[in-house]
């Protein structure tokens, strides 16, 4: 995050919620760069995020690889579905019994112009299902795709990067409801311009 204050780049956390330490969180927020990932690693740092990542992810990348592979994180294989299930399975079983926090894009791809895509909901199901104690917290992420939208390089200049959590939602009653409700708070926290 710092590296890109260099770019004119800043951030903004804003969470006004209580959300309790010692419960299970299904992070669950919109995706538009890899540039979402370490502000939510450090700001949520006393949930202990765990994220939902593509299998590729795993391999090639310094201290990143290592950390998918070996720090609790879900490794799925888009190909895969059965092999996809039993990961977000283990991995919602995993937080629900040791009280972290998992992070999940349930748009599956990020969104390169700000504009979020539909929600896929068959991974988000799973979670919910196998972490019946979590809470639900939505975050809205702005302007994180202004970083890449020239590609790798050059960078954009001058972003200001923004995230909003939304208060948690408890995980009870009808989970299409439960994820259509999700989607709502976080699309209405998005700026597309």
């Amino acid at each position: 995050m710092r590296c890109t204050n260099v770019l004119g780049t800043r951030y903004s956390f804003k969470n006004d919620q209580n959300i309790p330490t010692d419960s299970p969180l299904i992070v669950v927020t919109n995706h538009q760069s890899m540039y979402d990932i370490p502000p939510i690693i450090w700001y949520m740092r006393k949930y202990h995020p765990k994220f939902v990542s593509k299998i590729e992810l795993g391999k090639g990348i310094p201290s990143v690889s290592y950390n998918l592979r070996h720090g609790g994180s879900a490794l799925i294989d888009r190909k895969d579905p059965k092999q996809s299930m039993a990961e977000l399975q283990k991995l919602a079983k995993y937080i629900n019994a040791n009280n972290r926090s998992a992070v999940i894009f349930p748009e599956g791809t990020r969104s390169r112009n700000g504009v979020p895509k539909p929600f896929r909901t068959t991974g988000l199901k799973v979670m919910l299902k196998n972490a019946p104690e979590a809470l639900i917290v939505p975050i809205s992420i702005n302007n994180s795709w202004k970083l890449l939208r020239y590609g790798k390089f050059p960078m954009g200049l001058g972003s200001h990067v923004t995230f909003e959590v939304h208060p948690p939602i408890e995980n009870h009653g009808n989970a299409d409801e439960l994820i259509a409700q999700v989607e709502k708070q976080i699309v209405s926290g998005v700026k597309t311009k």
